[in-house]
């Protein structure tokens, strides 16, 4: 298969991609809504969401369902971080999978984490490990979704712009698609024309009323973002409004189109 391919898989040009990450259990142990971590997908695979963010142990127990839904994407997280309650620099990132590992699962693409709230020291490790992770998603055609965070730091404008500027060392180091917490939509539409790079925008924990993080959506969208990675802002609410705010999410998605 071909970078290409996998590409436009996990983000079609017809519509924005809706990604559900259901991989918190890496870092957050044991968390509300996702207390069986192979029951959402089931559960949320037939209102509108194109992919799931999954982690090598959902992968292995749900390879039966996958290949009964071919039409779902799947983007495997391959690296942890802990502790994501300190914000002094204080966390430890390192991998837990291998690009070969992921292209023999069958994904579409590898999700990693740049967290930059640490030492020069760990961040200058933390660019070998990403270049070293970018340089086997080139030799294997797979592509990586690279994710630039002040991981556990409150979202403050100066974070804000922080991440900003962390967006562009991901994209030097050459990451094919780039993750980020909602900038506000000036912002998000400067990274998508500056970096040209396919942009993807985090939704983050559950926040506000649905009305809320639709808007936050639509910005989005009309920013030129290729999809939204929504979450815990959709599994931690009640079921019915859930629902039918995921169903407004892809009608959204479904409204854009894409050059290829």
């Amino acid at each position: 298969m071909s970078m290409t391919y996998r590409l436009r898989r996990t983000l079609p040009s017809h519509r924005a991609a809706i990604i559900m990450p259901v991989d918190h259990g890496l870092i957050f142990d044991r968390i509300d809504g996702l207390e069986t971590p192979s029951a959402p997908f089931t559960q949320w695979s037939e209102h509108g969401v194109t992919g799931f963010m999954l982690t090598p142990g959902q992968v292995r127990q749900t390879e039966r369902f996958f290949a009964q839904h071919p039409e779902l994407t799947r983007v495997l997280t391959i690296d942890t971080y802990y502790d994501y309650r300190q914000l002094d620099g204080g966390g430890s990132h390192d991998l837990i999978t291998s690009i070969e590992d992921a292209v023999r699962m069958g994904v579409d693409a590898v999700k990693m984490l740049f967290p930059w709230n640490m030492s020069n020291r760990e961040r200058v490790a933390l660019c070998h490990r990403a270049g070293k992770v970018i340089s086997a998603c080139d030799r294997w055609d797979i592509p990586l979704v690279l994710e630039p965070v002040l991981i556990g730091a409150p979202r403050s404008e100066e974070v804000i712009v922080e991440e900003e500027k962390i967006a562009r060392i991901a994209y030097d180091l050459g990451a094919h698609v780039i993750k980020i917490a909602f900038p506000g939509e000036a912002r998000t539409k400067r990274l998508v024309e500056e970096l040209q790079v396919p942009l993807v925008i985090a939704g983050g924990p559950l926040a506000g009323n649905p009305a809320d993080t639709l808007d936050a959506i639509a910005q989005t969208l009309r920013a030129g973002a290729r999809g939204v990675i929504v979450g815990r802002n959709i599994w931690q609410r009640e079921q019915k409004i859930a629902i039918s705010l995921l169903g407004q999410i892809n009608d959204l998605a479904k409204s854009v189109r894409f050059a290829d």
